[in-house]
């Protein structure tokens, strides 16, 4: 099984006819997703490769009976372009681009959560999330993952989400579903939502958890995992040598009041009894670990 994304989600792309959304969209296609319409008032009626374009997302999804959209519209865009996928009805919103303003993420965000409760935003300035061999929405590198489980992926971190993925498959661990979150002050998916999924997914034996410095988000986690969770997690929390109060790559990692550093991260999960690893290079071992120790 999967969480959020399988085989069957259709796909329309915001963005389809930029040259971003144009790139990943037929990536994405080629790997296998049902990319199904793209979106731009501009250029209604018109095609990408084959994929028909809309004016809107209630069009597209009137035409396509699509369930997620991917979001590769420039920044200022992005607030409206989330609120015309919720309105439409769209279930699954991944929100791939940086640089989207705090108060619009809040805006947004909280409009959708009372408006629109049972449509999840992933991101923004996240990589997306990808389901081995059914379906890649966003720019995960799809060959690097694997599919056939049993291992469930949650990262802050993009280029860690590919870390991670990568050294499980070259063990031959494939992986159920890998989410990158986003490492936004305001991300929309957390987390614990993805725990939550993995908890409840069959299929899925353990789980890695990536978080960096900065906010509260991991040590919730660590919460749910200590009442909630009773599959393995292997941990890692990016930023060990961050000083406080110096922004780390994004607004989302850094440390300020003397909270969010990594060493209360790393403390919170292994109290949960998670395994915590102290650099990404020890992820897939770890998980070869846990793995090993599965009753057949």
């Amino acid at each position: 099984m999967s969480i959020f994304v399988d085989k069957d989600t259709k796909v329309i792309y915001q963005g389809l006819t930029g040259s971003q959304g144009h790139f990943h969209g037929m990536r994405n296609k080629e790997y296998g997703t049902q990319v199904v319409a793209g979106t731009n008032p501009k250029k209604a009626g018109t095609d990408v490769e084959g994929v028909p374009v809309y004016g809107t997302v209630a069009e597209a999804k009137a035409a396509t009976g699509a369930t997620a959209s991917c979001i590769f519209i420039p920044a200022p865009g992005v607030k409206g372009a989330v609120l015309e996928a919720a309105e439409a009805g769209i279930e699954f919103i991944v929100v791939i681009t940086e640089g989207v303003p705090s108060h619009d993420e809040a805006q947004f965000y909280n409009q959708v959560k009372t408006e629109h409760p049972n449509t999840f935003i992933l991101g923004p300035n996240c990589p997306g999330i990808i389901t081995p061999g059914e379906c890649n929405i966003g720019i995960i590198p799809g060959q690097i993952a694997l599919a056939g489980g049993p291992v469930g992926v949650v990262s802050r971190s993009g280029t860690l989400t590919y870390q991670a993925v990568h050294e499980l498959s070259q063990r031959g661990i494939g992986q159920t579903t890998c989410v990158g979150i986003g490492g936004d002050p305001v991300p929309g998916v957390t987390h614990i939502d993805c725990l939550e999924r993995f908890e409840a997914d069959p299929d899925t034996k353990a789980v890695i958890l990536i978080g960096e410095i900065g906010g509260s988000a991991e040590e919730d986690a660590a919460q749910f995992i200590a009442n909630k969770m009773t599959k393995p997690v292997v941990a890692y929390i990016a930023g060990v040598t961050a000083p406080a109060g110096k922004k780390m790559g994004h607004a989302g990692a850094i440390i300020s009041g003397g909270k969010g550093t990594a060493q209360g991260k790393m403390d919170a999960l292994t109290a949960a009894g998670a395994t915590v690893v102290m650099n990404p290079t020890e992820i897939g071992a770890a998980m070869a670990d846990v793995i090993a120790g599965f009753t057949p």
